[in-house]
């Protein structure tokens, strides 16, 4: 076993204190262990993490709690019992994620959740005795994310209006085609001369869509932040007034609690929404009315009232969306009355305006071509483009000013992200539209000659057509990256069997081993996919929007009477994108059913999300929510408590996703009970994937300051590990990191291992003998601490507020 001296801290450098609290009994000789397991994204039965199948729930919920093997429910009252042994412990949070089959509707909110992504893989800012934290480029950078989150709102809205306005009563209801006799939307006939007639009331009707839809998004959020994000830290974790001036942003008091902002930005998500309705039933019915104004000069000048008032409204979301950030020094319980509550209310007061304005008699109108406002979603994906460019040059801004090798793409990998989200967005909405459009004229191409309807904006078409090459492109990729592979493996193995002194060589196994090791490091080269991909689709999307712009035609038209071959491929480019489209669609609803009767499909659509939704809402309201705004809350309250009621040493052991769980609960933890603590990781991604992405919060520095922090830690990883890697990076590894293990831990059959011994790779890391002998160094460790203790007087402390490598209000 390794001396302790190497990876713990010295007490002298820092005393621990004498706890606040009065413990429940006396303490005892050895203090007693706990060892409180904190499973990872595949989640596990309190069953299997505690060895048994007798398991009682020592606190918690349905949702997320702690059990305990039922034996050793009362070890608090015997600690004889356990001398020298942890009490085995286990926090279950796998339901926060997978709980029910409803869950799997999320997977429509992708785009959300990626685009809440970009806001946390900003680049780090500069910190250090001197350093200008640089907070303009810290707002900025989080105001240009929150403006493409807002964007992607509005698309998906408008995406819902061109299907149920433009498509469904404007140009289906106006055609015979859809209103001959026996049809559903018989009723809707201009010919027929009912009250549904008319183009106005058709609009009126149609918003009852993406108005419901927005209602549904606003109810979502609501609701799953009272169930998931409403957990306040307990009493004096994280001590503002105790901070140090240094303190990583995870150590905050307020991070995992951003009511305000969730709030604001729901409201004002939730307006927008709204707004995008009525602007798209408002354009057409004021368009008509100033073509007629001689002949009704009162609906004119009711058009131009109401179009003012949008115009207002949209310049008032767009100040709540940029005004403000996260404010994470402290826990944010304030609400700002008048935008959450007046905002909504306001944009629905005058949605209902608007409709009832399109509901006023107009004898002479008739709908023909297209809805007026095609090209809203011109102008929408034309300022995406320009926001992530703008974002990208903010990032490279902070990464001049603190460089850090390790971050992904040099820290343009916020901005390939929010490239990521706006694609999928824009795939996704424009697909809806495109499949419906196809299904309304029967066999007919949307846009093309002879098509009964004119079809979506034309755009939606170049966008359908440009994913056939964007495939081809990851594709090639792809198979760049394989071939590199099988390179890389046929390397390792020759070298693989001189890690077994002692055993013969056997071709295959050394193969099985090098490619387990191959595959792995791929992790390693996905920032340069990420980055391919953000930049083809950059390029190709400036091409789509250009070419429908210029041309004014869908592709297949555009390219007629050119070469035959341009033709063709852009015909069939246009085909095979719709169709591919159209099939992404049907997966993701086959999916999403399948996962109502299907538990394995539920989990595997959790673990999508453990994922990407550990990072609070700090961008996008409608993104899924954050389950680390409950879990981390619920590991620091049961680490404070327990060491606070025992006097006894904890161990928090953390695998994959659950050791970010732990390693943010314990930066949540206060001073006294963080020095009972020792903290034990194995499989952590924190700084191979939370690191590289996500460098303001999991970079170097703050990793470090967490080894400050933390009396005791140890991270395990290997080398088949897909996931898991060393914690710190560099000269302090050592202290810190114990790895790569041996992976399997034997290469052939011997008498001590008769049966072929498994590639591991990112499980059962309990099985390999080092994981008890370094939580066995650790209990030891913090038990040489506890004796050593001198009950100390806490100093007076200032009551200032405390600085912070990003001042208060500017994390964005």
């Amino acid at each position: 076993m390794l001396d302790p001296r190497l990876w713990c801290r010295a007490d002298d450098a820092h005393p621990p204190r004498a706890e606040a609290s009065v413990p429940d009994r006396p303490h005892t000789d050895p203090p007693l262990a706990l060892e409180l397991l904190v499973h990872g994204v595949a989640g596990a039965s309190p069953a299997e993490l505690l060895g048994d199948p007798r398991t009682v729930r020592v606190t918690g919920d349905s949702t997320a709690a702690v059990f305990r093997r039922t034996e050793d429910a009362d070890a608090e009252a015997h600690p004889e019992r356990y001398a020298g042994l942890p009490v085995p412990e286990a926090y279950c949070w796998s339901r926060l994620t997978s709980g029910n089959g409803a869950r799997a509707l999320w997977l429509l909110l992708l785009p959300f959740m990626v685009a809440n992504l970009a806001h946390w893989a900003r680049p780090a800012a500069p910190t250090g005795p001197g350093a200008d934290p640089a907070p303009r480029a810290v707002r900025t950078y989080g105001v240009l994310v929150r403006i493409l989150a807002l964007s992607l709102t509005v698309l998906l809205i408008a995406a819902a209006c061109e299907v149920a306005l433009d498509l469904a009563a404007w140009q289906c209801a106006g055609s015979a085609t859809c209103t001959a006799a026996g049809s559903p939307l018989g009723f809707l006939a201009p010919e027929g001369g009912g009250w549904w007639s008319q183009p106005g009331r058709r609009l009126a009707l149609g918003a009852l869509v993406p108005t419901t839809l927005t209602g549904l998004l606003w109810y979502l959020s609501n609701r799953t932040w009272s169930a998931y994000e409403s957990q306040p830290p307990p009493a004096g974790a994280a001590d503002p007034d105790t901070a140090s001036a240094t303190a990583p942003a995870l150590g905050r008091p307020g991070f995992w609690y951003g009511r305000r902002i969730v709030a604001r930005l729901r409201a004002a998500h939730t307006a927008a929404g709204l707004l995008t309705v009525a602007v798209a039933v408002s354009a057409p019915t004021a368009d008509h009315d100033r073509r007629t104004g001689a002949a009704a000069p009162a609906l004119e000048a009711l058009g131009w009232i109401t179009q003012a008032l949008l115009a207002a409204g949209a310049v008032t979301v767009a100040w709540v969306v940029c005004r403000r950030g996260r404010s994470e020094d402290r826990p944010d319980h304030r609400l700002d009355r008048a935008a959450v509550s007046l905002l909504p209310g306001a944009a629905l007061a005058l949605l209902a305006a608007v409709l009832l304005h399109a509901c006023l008699p107009r004898p002479d109108w008739t709908s023909t071509g297209r809805l007026p406002g095609d090209f809203a979603f011109g102008v929408l994906m034309l300022g995406q483009g320009l926001c992530v460019l703008a974002l990208a040059a903010v990032a490279r801004h902070l990464y001049r000013r603190a460089p850090d090798p390790a971050a992904a793409l040099r820290g343009l990998g916020g901005p390939a992200v929010a490239m990521l989200g706006c694609a999928l967005g824009g795939v996704m909405t424009g697909g809806v539209a495109q499949r419906v459009a196809d299904w309304l004229d029967g066999g007919a191409t949307p846009g093309m000659a002879g098509a009964p309807l004119p079809g979506p904006p034309v755009l939606l078409s170049w966008q359908a057509a440009v994913l056939p090459p964007l495939l081809l492109v990851l594709a090639v990729l792809a198979a760049w990256f394989a071939v590199r592979a099988a390179r890389a493996r046929r390397g390792l193995a020759a070298a693989v069997a001189d890690e077994y002194p002692g055993e013969t060589p056997d071709t295959a196994r050394s193969r099985r081993i090098a490619g387990a090791r191959t595959a792995a490091a791929l992790t390693d080269s996905a920032p340069w996919f990420v980055a391919a991909v953000s930049g083809v689709t950059l390029v190709l999307g400036a091409g789509a929007l250009a070419g429908a712009w210029i041309s004014g035609r869908v592709p297949g038209e555009a390219a007629r009477g050119g070469p035959p071959l341009l033709e063709a491929a852009a015909r069939a480019a246009q085909d095979a994108g719709s169709w591919l489209i159209g099939l992404g669609i049907a997966l993701f609803a086959a999916w999403g059913r399948r996962a109502y009767r299907d538990p394995a499909a539920r989990r595997t659509i959790g673990i999508l999300w453990d994922v990407g939704t550990f990072w609070p809402r700090a961008a996008h309201p409608f993104a899924p929510p954050c389950y680390a705004e409950r879990a981390v809350p619920d590991l620091t309250w049961r680490m404070a408590g327990w060491t606070g009621r025992t006097g006894g040493r904890l161990v928090i052991s953390g695998h994959s996703q659950g050791s970010v769980l732990a390693a943010a609960a314990v930066w949540q933890l206060p001073p006294p009970a963080r020095r009972r603590v020792a903290l034990l990781t194995y499989g952590s991604p924190l700084a191979r994937l939370y690191g590289r992405w996500f460098p303001a919060y999991f970079g170097p520095g703050p990793l470090a300051a967490l080894h400050r922090d933390v009396d005791c830690w140890r991270n395990l990883w290997r080398a088949t590990d897909p996931i898991g890697g060393p914690a710190l990076p560099g000269p302090a590894s050592p202290a810190v990191d114990r790895g790569p293990l041996a992976d399997p831990l034997a290469y052939g059959r011997s008498t001590r291992h008769p049966l072929p011994a498994p590639i591991l790779g990112h499980s059962d890391y309990q099985a390999d003998p080092a994981f008890a002998a370094e939580r066995a160094a650790l209990l030891a460790r913090l038990d040489t601490a506890a004796r050593a203790a001198v009950p100390a007087q806490r100093p007076a402390v200032s009551k200032g507020p405390a600085a912070s490598a990003d001042p208060p209000g500017t994390a964005g």
